[in-house]
């Protein structure tokens, strides 16, 4: 109830005008630190010189974000396009092999960067997977996925296998931890898949064109083997209406976030200053949750870029990628959080849904949001900041399901029936506004530091009772009351255009 529930405009404007304003002051917080912090001693590591043009230092702290756009960006647009340039070839002279091509380019292209040795590491694992999977048992391939995910994620076994490579470069350890994790959840993707095939099973040629198809290899996203397989074997390739344009478009629009970021971390140094929380105590209870909320976000736009960039790739090879994670900002639910699309909907199929079905037993969904924040500490490494990552989202996703379970009994359905479809909605953007901060917080941990989340937290929600408090939630149900009427102009959008398709 209340997802087509319209509000008065005057209503939206109100809460438009409070959102910009609160970011605003927020933001003019953020900036007066930056600036007063540029030459502080303990960011000298954090803060670098930037562009020289404008006349500020730079936030250096996301030392992949650097990597990639400063010494290893010839490298990678060197490869893609290479990626791109053989694959146009293939795909107009042999389309019916280029799925092979794409395997000798991505192979040859490890080779380059990594060495023989950790080919070697990765085809072993290939293959003793692709056993597994002869076997035709989920069961066993689970183990043995699992077992050799944890190869790469457990020491000392993956100090061990790292060790076996040879030569030492910045983004050595993220190429190598990065190509092997995603090899071990497209390698159990593919064993997965072919216990389910009725009728014999997949080759090993299949699965080495799934896994070293180059856009996906270090970074993905994991495209899982069935829609991959389908979509590579495709012999006629054809392109929808203004497909180019929408690639071309996109693509732009990367290069545009890429410089937008760049051009950010001249004013904001929001990566560098929580790293000292003597500092920031300073701040404001507005600053401090901007910058917390900042952190977030700048997350989802480094995501949205990467993962961008190489979909736009993929769709150049005649593929459909899974797309980049929705945007932070339109988030106020557990269950739509993610920050990597693929392995979300790798996780969904193989893991949430296989044990939560339906999803409407609350022991079933305790049991499938468990098992799969399991999986996904092993995924992101076991330590004690991850530990508590998984507990806390894990929490959220239960106890948002327990909360809409107990407003689904009869006295509050009856309640619901009797109001306004505009209060409906106000009362859950009441509600969806203290999830927002949930989920903002129960991420910072992962994001930032530990000590740094607390710290906020005891702020927004201990000394900044009631004022800071009430108000900050105030302005975050303005937020979600925003981002519902978004979604209630694409429910009618789409509704509209069932009904069209339906006529037609």
């Amino acid at each position: 109830m209340g997802v087509k529930a319209m509000l008065p405009r005057y209503e939206l404007g109100f809460y438009a005008l409070v959102v910009t304003c609160a970011v605003l002051y927020s933001g003019s917080g953020i900036f007066e630190a930056s600036r007063d912090s540029m030459n502080r001693k303990a960011f000298r590591d954090g803060i670098k010189p930037g562009w020289h043009y404008f006349g500020r230092k730079m936030d250096v702290a996301d030392f992949e974000w650097v990597m990639w756009f400063t010494s290893f960006r010839n490298i990678i647009i060197f490869a893609l396009s290479g990626h791109v340039l053989f694959g146009k070839i293939c795909s107009m002279t042999v389309p019916q092999h280029r799925a092979v091509m794409y395997m000798i380019y991505g192979a040859l292209a490890v080779l380059c960067s990594m060495g023989l040795v950790y080919l070697m590491i990765i085809l072993s694992h290939c293959l003793v997977l692709y056993s597994v999977a002869l076997a035709k048992q989920k069961w066993l391939c689970y183990v043995a996925g699992l077992c050799c995910l944890a190869s790469f994620k457990v020491e000392p076994f993956g100090s061990w296998q790292s060790g076996f490579v040879t030569g030492a470069f910045d983004l050595q350890d993220v190429l190598f931890y990065g190509g092997s994790t995603f090899t071990i959840m497209r390698c159990m993707s593919f064993a997965l898949e072919s216990s389910e095939r009725k009728e014999g099973i997949y080759s090993i040629f299949d699965l080495l064109k799934y896994n070293f198809y180059l856009p996906f290899f270090f970074f993905g996203p994991v495209m899982t083997f069935d829609r991959f397989h389908a979509q590579v074997s495709t012999r006629e390739l054809r392109r929808k209406d203004d497909e180019m344009k929408s690639i071309r478009v996109n693509a732009l629009l990367h290069v545009g976030a890429i410089v937008a970021v760049d051009i950010f971390f001249h004013f904001f140094y929001i990566l560098t200053l929580p790293s000292d929380l003597k500092f920031v105590t300073r701040l404001s209870d507005w600053s401090l949750a901007g910058l917390a909320y900042s952190n977030l976000v700048y997350d989802w736009v480094k995501a949205a870029v990467m993962f961008g960039v190489i979909n736009t790739i993929a769709r150049l090879d005649h593929l459909d990628p899974p797309q980049p994670p929705k945007c932070i900002t339109m988030l106020y639910i557990f269950a739509e959080t993610h920050f990597d699309r693929g392995i979300n909907d790798w996780l969904c199929k193989y893991v949430y849904d296989h044990i939560g079905e339906n999803h409407d037993s609350i022991l079933k969904e305790l049991l499938a949001s468990v098992t799969t924040f399991a999986v996904t500490t092993l995924w992101l490494g076991p330590c004690e900041v991850v530990y508590i990552w998984s507990v806390v989202n894990c929490f959220g996703l239960n106890f948002e399901l327990w909360v809409q379970k107990f407003f689904q009994l009869g006295p509050f359905a009856k309640l619901e029936a009797k109001l306004s479809g505009a209060m409906s909605r106000r009362i859950r953007a009441a509600f969806g506004a203290v999830n927002f901060w949930a989920i903002v917080l129960y991420n910072i941990p992962a994001l930032s530091s530990l000590d740094f989340a607390l710290l906020v937290t005891k702020r927004l929600l201990v000394t900044g009772f009631p004022v800071s408090t009430l108000s900050i939630w105030f302005i975050t149900y303005c937020g979600v009351q925003l981002i519902k009427e978004r979604e209630r102009i694409l429910a009618i959008q789409e509704e509209e255009k069932s009904d069209k398709a339906k006529v037609e």
